[in-house]
């Protein structure tokens, strides 16, 4: 089939450049335009990228020229497509302006993920909660849309925490992070904050663990989304990784279940049937490691080509009622990568085409 043209909003930044770099081979969709700064815009995108994440801008984007982020962007499609990796202040006022005048909005931004109306996505975990769209648009008299995927904190813990849910019910979580350095973008953290340390904020970050889950595991009824009703407490840290978001949760569960009945439910999961029509939906998703010290980040985070939750260490809590660790790659499965899957899900669903 012919290829969906899409843009990438702030293109050159480290997310944008990771988008560019993952669309550049899909086999849905085609980067058509890319916007940046004013100190990029009228230039090739070769010229006015700092191409910062390995590798080489890709061939099919490298020659398009820079645009203003403004929604005259002359992309095609039905609704025309962006993915947006705009800073929040930026995805605050821009996303909103490209939604009203038609364009589906497909963001990695924290801007409107805790919009009632706005769906927060995993397509293995909630692909029905794009049933928001139409709420969304009513509310807004927009004929285009907003869809968000979760922060990449959240992401590392979520799926166990959805697993438990389905097996168990889930009535409260405890998540500790230790996160990589790319997640702070780039240039990121100073060396010399970081190194030899362990940096115990992450502004923000404590308060998107805590909220975000809630949206994840709610449940979609009548239009509406109802959150899921459970307590979380969250601290993050800052660690001196490359690549990786770690998680070590806690959960306290709304049935009993032993150590080993959790090891099974985990193993036995499977994704909603969907997820096998989404060209990179990894075949392998949830990978449990029974060695003592797995998941690492440097091991397992490049599981399934970063698309993959790598999870271990579950054990009876003798505080709560089980515990483990998880991690996913953050700038794929918790960014890009986990954005494009969203937009994938929109495409079979019949809301881009």
């Amino acid at each position: 089939m012919a290829k969906i043209p899409v843009g990438v909003l702030g293109a050159t930044g480290t997310v944008g450049q990771r988008f560019v770099q993952l669309l550049a081979v899909h086999p849905w969709f085609e980067v058509v335009a890319v916007t940046g700064s004013e100190r990029t815009v009228g230039r090739p995108y070769r010229e006015g990228v700092n191409w910062v994440i390995g590798g080489s801008v890709p061939d099919t984007v490298a020659d398009l020229i820079v645009q203003p982020t403004e929604p005259t962007l002359e992309i095609g499609g039905t609704p025309p497509v962006v993915f947006s990796a705009l800073p929040t202040a930026d995805a605050r006022e821009l996303e909103p302006v490209f939604a009203a005048a038609g364009y589906a909005v497909v963001t990695n931004a924290s801007a409107y993920r805790m919009m009632d109306n706005v769906p927060l996505l995993i397509p293995e975990i909630n692909p029905d909660h794009t049933g928001l769209i139409a709420a969304q648009q009513a509310a807004n008299n927009w004929p285009g849309f907003i869809v968000a995927s979760p922060n990449c904190s959240t992401t590392s813990a979520i799926l166990p925490m959805k697993v438990f849910q389905d097996a168990f019910g889930l009535e409260a979580a405890i998540i500790i992070t230790l996160q990589a350095l790319s997640g702070a973008g780039y240039p990121g953290v100073s060396s010399m904050d970081i190194l030899d340390n362990v940096v115990p904020y992450i502004g923000g970050e404590d308060v998107k663990l805590e909220n975000e889950p809630k949206k994840l595991l709610g449940a979609f009824q009548n239009g509406a989304l109802a959150m899921a009703d459970m307590r979380i407490s969250a601290q993050a840290n800052r660690v001196p990784v490359l690549d990786g978001h770690l998680a070590s949760v806690s959960v306290k569960l709304g049935q009993p279940a032993t150590a080993e009945e959790a090891i099974a439910a985990l193993q036995n999961w499977q994704p909603p049937q969907i997820c096998r029509e989404l060209p990179t939906s990894p075949q392998n998703l949830l990978v449990y490691r029974p060695e003592p010290d797995r998941p690492q980040p440097r091991l397992d985070r490049d599981t399934s080509d970063g698309l993959a939750w790598t999870v271990g260490k579950v054990r009876a809590c003798h505080v709560m009622d089980i515990r483990y660790m998880a991690i996913t790659h953050n700038t794929l499965r918790g960014a890009a990568s986990g954005s494009i899957l969203n937009a994938e899900l929109l495409a079979v669903q019949g809301y881009i085409r």
